[in-house]
C-alpha cells in the first residue's frame, strides 16, 4: 500500500485533505510510476483544494502538480521508446504527486539535473519553465535590458530573477516584505522595492529612469499590473503569468496604444499540448543552467509528508518564501 493525500471535500486545505491509502499504481501506455522523494507546492494545489482550478477532478483526487522522484515502473510505449528505466531519477509535473506513489508522463518528464537535490528538482518544473518560457519566448529577453518581477521572493518570482540576470539582464524586484526584499537580493535582484513602505510607480520611476522598464513580469495582476502599465518602456512587453493577487490584469487597449508596449499571455501547459519541443528545449536550458550555479530553486519551507496540508494553509496565505516542498520519506 501507498500513502496518498486526497481532496474529499472543497474548502482550504487542512479542511479539504485527508490522509489515506492506496494499491500502488499501475502505469498505462506512455506512463510512469514513480516512487516520490519530494513535492513542490504551488498554488494551483491550493485551488484544485478549493474547486477553483481550470481543472476539477473528481472527488477524491490527489492534489500535487509537480514532483522529483525515483522511476519504479514504465509503461509500454514509454519502455519501447528506451528514455526512462527503472531507477532513473526525473522531474515531472501532472495532477496527482502528493502521494508516495504518483503517475507521470512521460512526455513531460525529464531527468532530474544532477547539479539539484530532489527537494530543489522537484520545484523546477513549472515555476523554472514558466519564467523561462516568459522572458525568453514570450518577451524575446535581450541583454542589457531591465525587467520589474513582481512577487519576487515567492516560488515564479525567484526563479523569474535568477534567470533574467543568468540572461544579463537588469533586474528590479517588487516584494511585501523586508525579509521577502532579502530573498529577492539572495537570487540576483539589482534593487528591490517593498511595495508595502514605498512608492511602487514612483520607486521604479526613478530606478529605471525615462526609459522605463523593457520587461515586466506579473504574476499577481490586480494593482502590480496597473503599476507596470505607468513605468513600462517604449515597446515594452509585459508578460501576464497569473493573478495571485486576486483581481485579474485589466488591459486597457487605448493605454497599450498610446503608450506602444504590448501584453503578453503566458499559459505555460498549453506548451505540453502544442509546442513539446519548446519544453523539452527550455529543460536542456535550466539543466545546464543549474550545472553552471547560475539558477537554484530557492527552498523557503521543507516539510514531511504528514504536514502538507499546513504548508498549503501558508502557501495560500501568502506567508512563504522562494519553494515550499514536501519530502516523502
Amino acid at each position: 500500500m501507498s500513502r496518498v493525500w486526497q481532496v474529499v471535500r472543497h474548502g482550504s486545505p487542512s479542511d479539504a485533505l485527508e490522509l489515506g491509502d492506496r494499491s500502488v499504481p499501475e502505469p498505462g501506455p506512455g506512463e510512469l510510476v514513480v516512487r516520490t522523494r519530494a513535492v513542490a507546492l504551488n498554488f494551483p494545489d491550493v485551488l484544485l483544494c478549493r474547486g477553483e482550478y481550470q481543472v476539477r477532478p473528481e472527488l477524491p483526487f490527489p492534489p500535487g502538480i509537480e514532483a522529483c522522484g525515483e522511476v519504479v515502473a514504465v509503461g509500454s510505449d514509454a519502455a519501447e521508446s528506451g528514455a526512462f528505466a527503472v531507477g532513473d531519477r526525473v522531474v515531472g509535473s501532472r495532477i496527482g504527486t502528493l502521494a508516495e506513489h504518483a503517475v507521470l508522463d512521460a512526455a513531460v518528464s525529464f531527468p532530474a539535473p544532477d547539479a539539484l537535490s530532489d527537494a530543489e528538482a522537484s520545484g523546477l518544473i513549472i515555476a523554472y519553465q514558466t519564467a523561462y518560457v516568459a522572458l525568453h519566448r514570450r518577451a524575446q529577453l535581450q541583454a542589457g535590458e531591465t525587467v520589474l518581477v513582481h512577487a519576487a521572493a515567492g516560488g515564479v518570482g525567484t526563479a523569474a530573477v535568477q534567470l533574467a540576470k543568468a540572461a544579463g539582464a537588469r533586474v528590479i524586484g517588487v516584494v511585501s516584505s523586508p525579509a521577502k526584499a532579502e530573498v529577492a537580493r539572495s537570487c540576483g535582484a539589482d534593487e528591490v522595492v517593498d511595495r508595502t513602505s514605498e512608492d511602487v510607480i514612483a520607486r521604479v520611476k526613478k530606478l529605471a529612469g525615462r526609459h522605463g522598464v523593457d520587461v515586466v513580469f506579473d504574476p499577481v495582476g490586480g494593482d502590480a499590473f496597473d503599476q507596470s502599465t505607468k513605468v513600462i518602456a517604449f515597446e515594452g512587453r509585459i508578460v501576464v503569468v497569473g493573478f495571485a493577487g486576486g483581481r485579474m490584469q485589466e488591459v486597457k487597449p487605448n493605454h497599450a496604444l498610446v503608450k506602444n508596449y504590448s501584453v503578453l499571455g503566458l499559459h505555460w501547459a498549453l506548451y505540453n499540448q502544442f509546442r513539446p519541443d519548446l519544453v523539452r528545449e527550455a529543460h536542456g536550458e535550466l539543466t545546464r543552467l543549474a550545472a553552471e550555479g547560475l539558477i537554484r530553486p530557492v527552498i523557503g519551507e521543507q516539510v514531511g509528508f504528514a504536514d502538507a496540508p499546513e504548508a498549503l494553509d501558508r502557501l495560500a496565505a501568502g506567508a512563504t518564501v522562494g519553494r515550499s516542498v514536501v519530502t516523502v520519506d
